[in-house]
C-alpha cells in the first residue's frame, strides 16, 4: 500500500508496444518513483526518450505491460475515482480543447461528471475555477471558444479543465512548449501557486533542464525509457553525474560555460568513437543487459556492455546508473 505521505506510487512501470513481425518495443522499462502532495517531480530528457509514454500510462490513457501505480487510499483505485484524483495537462491546449464548445462547456462537463459540482452550483464553480487561473471577466471568458483565445489563455483553461474534478496528482506534460516564450513563466508560476494552495503532487515532464531546476524540486532523467539519474534538482542539473545527464547540462542554454563543454563532450565522443569495439555499440533493444547510452559515451568500457550497475543512494538522494558511479566489483 502506498505510504501515508505519497499521493501516488509507481512501482517498476514498464510499458512495451506491439510491432508486427518482430519483438515489441519496450518504450518505458523498471520505472519507479513517487509523488507527494505539495511536491514538484521533474522528468526530463531528449525526444524519444519514454517521457510522455510514463504520462500517459499514469493517467491510463495506454495499459502498462507490467508494474503497479497506487493511489493514497484503497478506495481510489475504482477507474472513475482514479480518473478524478489524476489529472493531465496536454502539451498543446489548442488539440485538447474542442474548438466547437465554450470555455464554459468544457468546464461544466467535468464538474458535472465528477460529482464536484451539482447543476444548481456549476455555474458558481465555473466561475470559480475561472478565477483560480486568473481569466478575467469570467463572464466574457466562458461565453468564448478556444479559437477567440490566446496561447497562453487556452493552456489557463485546460489547467482549469484538469483542477475541475478536485485531483490529488496533476500531470503536466510539456505544458509550456507551445507557449510563446514571455508567458511560459506565467504559466510555470501559475502551477506552482495551485500546487501550493490546493496540495497538488506535480510531475512536471519537460526537455528544458532549466525551468526543470528552477520549477522542480526534485529531477529524473530518462534516456531510452530507463531513469538514468536522480536526485534533488540543484545536485542533477549543477552537478551531474550521469554522461548523458552531463551532454544535456553543457547543451543547456544560459548554462555556465556550456559551449565550451559542449565542444569537449563532442570531442570526446567522435575521438572514442573510432576506438570503441564492436561490443560497444549501442544496443538495438531496449532488453539489452548493457548500459543503453554507451555507443553515445565518451566514458564506455568493456563491461558497460556487458551488465548495467546497481547505484545505491547516498546521503544527498543523488544517484545514477553508471558504471563511474558504482562502487568496484
Amino acid at each position: 500500500m502506498p505510504t501515508a505521505t505519497a499521493a501516488l506510487e509507481v512501482e517498476n512501470l514498464t510499458v512495451d508496444f506491439k510491432r508486427r513481425g518482430t519483438t515489441p518495443l519496450r518504450a518505458v522499462d523498471d520505472v519507479t518513483f513517487t509523488l507527494h502532495p505539495g511536491h514538484t517531480l521533474a522528468l526530463v530528457g531528449e525526444s524519444g526518450s519514454g517521457k510522455s509514454t510514463v504520462v500517459r500510462a499514469l493517467s491510463r490513457l495506454i495499459t502498462p505491460s507490467e508494474g503497479r501505480i497506487s493511489l493514497a487510499g484503497a478506495e481510489r483505485t475504482r477507474p472513475a475515482a482514479y480518473r478524478s484524483a489524476v489529472q493531465m495537462v496536454f502539451q498543446d491546449p489548442f488539440a485538447s480543447l474542442n474548438p466547437a464548445h465554450t470555455v464554459a462547456h468544457h468546464l461544466r462537463r467535468p464538474l458535472l461528471v465528477s460529482g464536484a459540482a451539482t447543476r444548481a452550483d456549476v455555474d458558481a464553480r465555473t466561475t470559480s475555477l475561472l478565477d483560480s487561473v486568473n481569466l478575467t471577466p469570467t463572464a466574457d471568458i466562458a461565453r468564448k471558444r478556444p479559437h477567440e483565445l490566446s496561447g497562453g489563455q487556452r493552456q489557463r483553461v485546460a489547467i482549469a479543465r484538469a483542477l475541475a474534478p478536485e485531483p490529488d496528482v496533476l500531470l503536466a506534460d510539456e505544458p509550456v512548449s507551445m507557449l510563446d516564450v514571455s508567458i511560459r513563466l506565467e504559466i510555470l508560476g501559475l502551477l506552482d501557486r495551485l500546487k501550493e494552495e490546493r496540495r497538488l503532487a506535480l510531475l512536471y515532464v519537460t526537455h528544458d533542464l532549466a525551468t526543470a531546476r528552477h520549477f522542480a524540486a526534485d529531477v529524473m532523467v530518462m534516456y531510452r525509457g530507463q531513469i538514468v539519474e536522480r536526485g534533488p534538482s540543484d545536485e542533477v542539473i549543477l552537478r551531474p553525474r550521469h554522461p548523458y545527464t552531463q551532454l544535456l547540462a553543457s547543451a543547456a542554454p544560459g548554462a555556465a560555460g556550456s559551449r565550451e563543454r559542449a565542444r569537449e563532450a563532442r570531442a570526446a565522443r567522435l575521438a572514442a568513437r573510432g576506438s570503441r569495439s564492436a561490443e560497444l555499440r549501442e544496443p538495438a533493444d531496449a532488453r539489452d543487459e548493457g548500459c543503453r547510452f554507451r555507443a553515445r559515451c565518451p566514458f564506455a568500457m568493456e563491461r558497460c556492455a556487458q551488465r548495467p550497475p546497481v547505484v545505491e543512494l547516498d546521503g544527498t538522494g543523488h544517484a545514477s546508473r553508471c558504471w563511474l558511479e558504482a562502487a568496484p566489483d
